[in-house]
């Protein structure tokens, strides 16, 4: 079998490794059995943990095979497609014939733009923003990846021009490398960017160096009319060599760069574009934008300039990026009650991304954190602690690490609390007048919930709950 379109999957026999919970698999699943592939979805969670994605496939002709896997399966399959959660190391993958991705497929099926985003943190934010600045020239521009939404759930609406933006993990750009197209598929890429490399899924990754590879398969077959925007502020992203060295912006989150290249950066506190071939910087972020903190100014400027340099008007960049809301997850503000702010900030998973939500504050901070352990380092919780009002952690593998690492420094924390309601009543309590509970655990949620989105969900409809019993 060739290069996959919705034809060629007619009659192919379709195994769907890893149904998940956020819809990928499920969106796999149903592109596959629409086009007239005869799926089979395989899933080692039972049907009671996985109700809501089998539900959504109730009305297709798609066999399941929950709680366990059979090496059958995989043996007679024409095309398995990988869920991102499947380790690439499993052993029934080696029965595959061929392996795809639901975005290798997609990459196979749409040849219109393509912007994509990677990074540790900030991805989430970065392709929503562009995505919300695009769709003032381009109504139909549409977003997905690792933000919760296939790009495979869209593909039939596609008419072939409008830009597309993807938001890509480590995960889902290291699996393309298993597929047909394999590391040409970045090749699509119209614009790409690199937010940040920080350590990050050291519990799958063997070191920095396997995670930094995997993420730079971004740019690994950056055309000559392509752009690729990559940080100046980190030494991962420093070490990157895109193969078109005069269309890669150096970004920071402070001055611009030091070098004669295209770059971005601050100064007077508007984000700003550099480009050789122009007299002056291009303004993109303005000073008052509702952006907060420094690390989400940095992410309106990378999806500032990677609107413009897709062809997005200067003033349309400022006034949108000026206009982005946010999104959830990512110092979501949740209101005041009683003069206390609260914030879900529960997409920060690593201890960097946690010193950096604490900044954004002037307000003394009250922070909820902890969890399970991706095996990063939690260093930066000394500073965390010594800039924040009080800290109550979360139970967890990493939570063990952590509570040592602040024993050992004499530095304050409660708990660790069995459950959110207990961590949040404790910061409530200590909270007062001005103040900030935040959510940022700095570590992963597994364990105590189903995701960090879940995790932020439960901390919302406490805020809420409180909200109601004081108010």
């Amino acid at each position: 079998m060739g290069r996959a379109d919705a034809g060629e999957l007619a009659g192919a026999r379709v195994v769907v490794m890893g149904l998940g919970a956020h819809g990928g698999g499920a969106a796999s699943a149903r592109f596959c059995a629409q086009a007239g592939a005869d799926v089979t979805v395989t899933d080692l969670r039972d049907e009671e943990a996985l109700a809501r994605s089998v539900a959504e496939l109730s009305d297709l002709p798609v066999r399941f095979v929950l709680g366990r896997h059979d090496e059958a399966d995989f043996r007679h399959a024409d095309i398995v497609v990988k869920n991102p959660a499947v380790r690439r190391d499993v052993a029934l993958l080696r029965h595959a014939a061929r392996i795809e991705t639901d975005v290798s497929l997609f990459l196979q099926l749409h040849h219109g733009p393509i912007i994509a985003i990677t990074g540790t943190k900030g991805k989430s934010t970065t392709a929503s923003a562009l995505h919300h600045i695009l769709r003032e020239d381009h109504p139909t521009a549409r977003l997905g990846g690792n933000i919760t939404v296939s790009p495979l759930s869209f593909a039939s609406e596609l008419t072939g021009t409008e830009p597309i933006v993807l938001e890509l993990s480590s995960f889902q750009l290291g699996d393309l490398l298993l597929t047909q197209l394999g590391a040409e598929a970045t090749a699509a890429f119209t614009v790409s960017a690199v937010t940040n490399v920080m350590p990050d899924h050291q519990d799958y990754y063997a070191s920095m160096s396997d995670y930094a590879a995997d993420k730079a398969l971004i740019f690994a077959s950056q055309r000559h009319d392509s752009w690729c925007l990559l940080s100046a502020d980190d030494r991962w992203s420093r070490a990157y060599r895109p193969p078109q060295p005069q269309r890669v912006v150096r970004v920071s989150r402070t001055a611009r760069p030091n070098d004669d290249g295209p770059s971005a950066g601050f100064a007077d506190g508007w984000g700003v574009l550099h480009l050789p071939e122009s007299d002056r910087p291009v303004r993109l972020v303005e000073p008052d934008s509702r952006a907060a903190g420094e690390h989400q100014r940095t992410n309106l400027l990378y999806a500032g300039a990677a609107a413009l340099l897709f062809g997005v008007r200067a003033e349309t960049v400022r006034r949108r990026a000026r206009e982005f809301p946010g999104i959830a997850h990512r110092l979501e503000s949740l209101g005041e009650v009683r003069g206390v702010r609260f914030v879900n900030d529960s997409a920060a998973t690593i201890a960097e991304a946690v010193l950096a939500a604490v900044g954004s504050f002037t307000a003394r901070v009250h922070l909820i954190a902890g969890g399970s352990d991706k095996g990063v380092p939690l260093d930066a919780f000394a500073e965390v602690a010594q800039r924040t009002g009080s800290i109550h952690l979360l139970g967890g593998s990493a939570t063990d690490r952590l509570v040592a690492l602040l024993d050992s420094l004499g530095l304050p924390y409660r708990g660790p609390y069995r459950t959110l309601e207990d961590a949040f009543d404790g910061a409530v309590r200590a909270a007062g007048d001005g103040e900030v509970v935040l959510l940022s655990p700095g570590c992963a949620s597994f364990g105590m919930f189903q995701n960090e989105f879940d995790r932020g969900d439960q901390f919302r409809s406490l805020v809420a709950a409180h909200r109601a019993v004081v108010e």
